[in-house]
């Protein structure tokens, strides 16, 4: 007799299988796009509360914000606008990026992908005098890097496209930079420069990364600062049958010893009667503790 398993735990154990670092990016991705939907449909002044959402945290090209805000650099790459946008580019990450950090480890990609994002951002700025400086959302400019990755790594993989025969990774991920590069400045709402950008950021880290170039390095000193935060430390119950000391003196035992046997020595010398009143109550002290 079969045991069927649902739906929920299939779910959650393929879910368990994908790479750490993509599992993480994608599962925060699709919780800020719920709370997206959500809030769509708060308004406050006008406007949707998503609407101020995205503005504060997509990127801003513009050289005064890039300055002032860096969080932008990052936040931007978790931000979609609409549930196609966001599956595609989760797709695409996920079909290619699986290989990548299997092959790599998690930390280098995660240099890998988040210095593609922000590579691809800075390469939007530095064109921005020429094609403008829109807000930008998405994490395509990274997808776009780990793809190049993917085709470093992998040329000759066959990638399956929908009415098409299977086409080498190298053919496929270059088509579409061609695409990107024919269109740059079509005003069709397309962060084309990001995407390029991203590429380029995304072929010369992986490129590094096999030129001897330890990417964890970058990550380790976030670990170790993430793991070494001092915890506070529980209170014990307090005992009621105990009391506390407080502004006491601790003398070193060799320290309290040599004094002692200097006192007795006086004593033998001079008698008891020869010591001064402190002598007297260090000898009654010392003598306690001995």
């Amino acid at each position: 007799m079969y045991q069927q398993e649902s739906f929920g735990s299939a779910f959650k154990r393929g879910f368990m299988r994908i790479p750490p670092v993509i599992r993480t990016i994608i599962a925060i991705n699709v919780i800020i796009f719920i709370l997206q939907v959500v809030i769509g449909n708060i308004q406050i002044g006008g406007q949707s509360i998503n609407r101020h959402f995205v503005q504060y945290l997509a990127f801003d090209p513009s050289l005064w914000k890039s300055i002032t805000q860096p969080w932008r650099f990052v936040t931007y790459m978790f931000l979609h606008g609409g549930g196609f946008h966001l599956l595609f580019n989760m797709l695409w990450l996920w079909w290619m990026g699986r290989s990548v950090e299997e092959s790599i480890g998690p930390r280098s990609f995660a240099v890998l992908f988040f210095g593609a994002g922000i590579g691809g951002a800075f390469f939007h700025i530095a064109f921005s005098f020429l094609y403008g400086t829109n807000l930008v959302i998405g994490a395509s400019g990274a997808v776009f890097g780990v793809m190049v990755a993917f085709a470093y790594m992998f040329p000759r993989a066959p990638i399956m496209l929908i009415f098409l025969p299977p086409i080498e990774a190298r053919f496929v991920v270059a088509g579409l930079i061609v695409f990107d590069v024919l269109f740059i400045g079509a005003g069709d709402g397309v962060a084309r420069l990001v995407h390029l950008g991203g590429a380029g950021i995304g072929y010369l880290i992986i490129k590094a990364h096999y030129g001897g170039h330890d990417l964890s390095k970058y990550v380790r000193p976030l670990e170790r600062l993430w793991k070494e935060t001092p915890k506070k430390e529980k209170k014990r119950a307090k005992n009621k049958n105990m009391y506390s000391v407080s502004d006491v003196e601790v003398i070193d035992e060799k320290g309290g010893q040599e004094e002692l046997d200097k006192i007795l020595e006086k004593i033998s010398r001079e008698g008891y009667d020869g010591l001064t009143a402190e002598e007297k109550r260090k000898l009654f002290e010392l003598s306690k503790r001995n």
